[in-house]
C-alpha cells in the first residue's frame, strides 16, 4: 500500500494553510530589504562603499536586537509582539527612503536602517508552530523543518531577483516599498492565525536561557562556521562573474545553488531518516564539505562560468539536509519555553558567518584570485565539520532527548512514591520498591543483590518520614 504524502499530511493540520501563506508572504521580503537598500543609495549618493556599510550597520543591529526580540515573543505571545515590532521596522525602511530622498546627511541613513532590526524572525516563528502542532510526532516534525528549509531558499532565491526587477524597472525605492508592504500584509496573516500560535511562557514558566542548554553553545559556533560558507560564496561567485565579464549572470549562478537547496530540502522532508539527529549532522556537513570542491575544481581548474553554475547547483544539494538537521538539533536542546530565542540565535549565528565569511572572501578574492576565493567555502565547511564531530556529536551524550510538555511528569504506571524526589511519610514502605535505594539507618554488611528484597529496619518507621529515593534506573531512560 502506498504511503500517503508527507507534505499532503502536513498541511491537513487545522490551519496550517492559513499561517504558511501569510508566513511565506512575510518572509519573502527578507530577500528583498538588502538589495534594495544598496540599489538605492549607491544610485542616490553614488557610492556603493556607503551602500555596503549601512547594510553592514543594519545586519549588526539585526544580531543584536533579533534574539531580544524572540524572547519577548516566546514570552508574551507572536501576535502580541511580533504586529508592532513588525510595524517599527517598517518605520525604519520608510525612515531610510525619505532620508536618501531629501538628501539628509550619511549618518541618518545608518539609524533608520538599524530600526529595521526589531523585524521578528518569521521563519522562527513558523517552526516554532509546526512544533507545537506535532509535539510527538517526529516524522511529520522532519517534514515541516523540511519545508520550512526550502521555503528559506525560496525566498532568498527571488528576493533579490524580485527587488533588482523592481528598482531598476520602476524607481530606485519600489522594492523597499513593496518589501514594506508584504512584510506588514504577511504578519497581519500570521498573526491573526490564533488557533495555531504557540501559548506564551512566561518568565516562571520558560526554562533558562538556551545559551547555558547543553549542547546548544557549539550548535550555534557550528551555524557561525555554516554562515561563512554562504556569504564567501555569495562574494566570490560575483567577483568570478566579474572577472569573466558576465557581472550580470552572477545573481542566476547563486540562484541556481539556492535551487538545488530547495530541491533537495523539499526531497529530504519526503525522506525518514533514521537515527538522532546529533548522529545524523556530522554526515550532513561532510557531504556539504566534498561538494564544496566542485565549485573550487570549476573556478581554478576550468575557468568557466557554465561549469561553475552547474557545480553550485550540486554543490547545494548538501546545504538544505545540513541546515535542517542544524534546526532539529536546536529544537531538541533548547529548553521549553524559549524556542524561538534558540532558533533566533542561530540565525544571528548564521548572519555573523555571513559577515565574516564575505570579509575573507572579499580579501582573498582582492590579494589572490576569486578562483583561489571558493577556497573559504571549503575551509568554513570544514570547520563546521570539526566543530560537529567534537563539539555537536559529543555534547549529544550528555543532553537529554527533545523537551516537550509533560516530560517530566512520572509515568502512569509507576507508583508515586517512586518518584524522582518523592518523599513518603507515613507507613511503612517495602524495601521491594525501591530498587536498591539507598536509606539511611544501619547498614548490614555483604554485598547488594537484586531481586525483591523483604522489609527492615533499613525502612524509616511511621513516625519518620521517608528520604527523597531516586526512580528506578529505566525510568531515568530517555526514550
Amino acid at each position: 500500500m502506498p504511503q500517503p504524502n508527507p507534505y499532503r499530511r502536513l498541511f491537513a493540520v487545522p490551519g496550517a494553510r492559513a499561517f504558511t501563506a501569510g508566513n511565506l508572504m512575510a518572509r519573502l521580503p527578507m530577500g528583498m530589504f538588502s538589495v534594495s537598500a544598496v540599489v538605492m543609495i549607491a544610485g542616490t549618493r553614488g557610492s556603493y562603499a556607503l551602500a555596503g556599510a549601512v547594510t553592514a550597520t543594519g545586519l549588526a543591529a539585526t544580531a543584536l536586537v533579533a534574539p531580544w526580540i524572540a524572547r519577548l515573543v516566546d514570552r508574551y505571545g507572536q501576535a502580541r509582539i511580533a504586529v508592532p515590532a513588525t510595524l517599527l521596522a517598517v518605520l525604519g525602511s520608510l525612515a531610510l527612503e525619505l532620508c536618501v530622498r531629501g538628501g539628509a546627511p550619511d549618518w541618518t541613513l545608518f539609524a533608520a536602517y538599524a530600526a529595521t532590526a526589531t523585524t521578528p524572525n518569521t521563519g522562527g516563528m513558523s517552526r516554532a508552530r509546526w512544533s507545537h502542532l506535532l509535539q510527538g510526532d517526529p516524522a511529520a516534525l522532519h517534514t515541516a523543518n523540511s519545508f520550512e528549509q526550502a521555503a528559506d531558499e525560496l525566498c532568498f532565491m527571488l528576493g533579490p531577483v524580485l527587488a533588482a526587477f523592481l528598482c531598476g524597472t520602476f524607481f530606485p525605492e519600489a522594492g523597499t516599498l513593496a518589501g514594506a508592504v508584504l512584510l506588514v500584509t504577511g504578519i497581519l496573516v500570521f498573526a491573526a492565525q490564533r488557533a495555531t500560535e504557540p501559548p506564551p511562557r512566561p518568565r516562571t514558566a520558560a526554562g533558562s536561557s538556551p545559551l547555558r542548554a547543553p549542547g546548544v553553545a557549539p550548535l550555534l559556533v557550528c551555524c557561525l562556521a555554516l554562515g561563512a560558507v554562504f556569504g564567501a560564496t555569495e562574494v566570490v561567485t560575483i567577483a568570478f562573474a566579474e572577472a569573466r565579464g558576465h557581472a550580470a549572470a552572477a545573481g542566476v549562478v547563486l540562484a541556481l545553488q539556492a535551487a538545488g537547496s530547495c530541491a533537495a530540502g523539499l526531497a529530504f522532508g519526503a525522506l525518514r531518516p533514521t537515527g538522532p539527529a546529533a548522529r545524523r549532522h556530522p554526515w550532513s556537513v561532510a557531504a556539504m564539505t566534498v561538494l564544496l570542491t566542485l565549485p573550487l575544481f570549476a573556478a581554478a581548474v576550468a575557468g568557466s562560468l557554465p561549469l561553475l553554475a552547474g557545480a553550485l547547483l550540486v554543490a547545494g544539494v548538501a546545504t538544505a539536509p545540513t541546515m535542517v538537521t542544524t534546526m532539529a538539533l536546536v529544537q531538541e536542546r533548547t529548553p521549553e519555553g524559549r524556542l524561538n530565542e534558540g532558533m533566533t540565535l542561530a540565525v544571528t549565528g548564521l548572519l555573523g558567518g555571513i559577515a565574516c565569511g564575505s570579509a575573507a572572501g572579499g580579501w582573498v578574492t582582492d590579494h589572490v584570485s576569486p578562483q583561489a576565493g571558493y577556497g573559504i567555502p571549503v575551509l568554513a565547511a570544514g570547520t563546521a565539520l570539526l566543530i560537529s564531530l567534537t563539539a555537536v556529536r559529543g555534547a549529544s551524550r550528555e543532553t537529554p532527548g527533545p523537551q516537550t510538555p509533560g516530560a517530566d511528569a512520572p509515568d502512569p504506571e509507576t507508583p508515586a512514591s517512586d518518584t524522582l524526589g518523592a518523599e513518603t511519610p507515613g507507613p511503612q514502605t517495602p524495601a521491594s520498591d525501591t530498587l536498591g535505594a539507598e536509606t539511611p539507618g544501619p547498614q548490614t554488611p555483604g554485598p547488594e543483590t537484586p531481586g525483591p528484597q523483604t522489609p527492615s529496619s533499613e525502612t524509616p518507621g511511621p513516625d519518620t518520614p521517608g528520604p527523597a529515593r531516586p526512580a528506578p534506573a529505566e525510568s531515568r531512560t530517555p526514550h
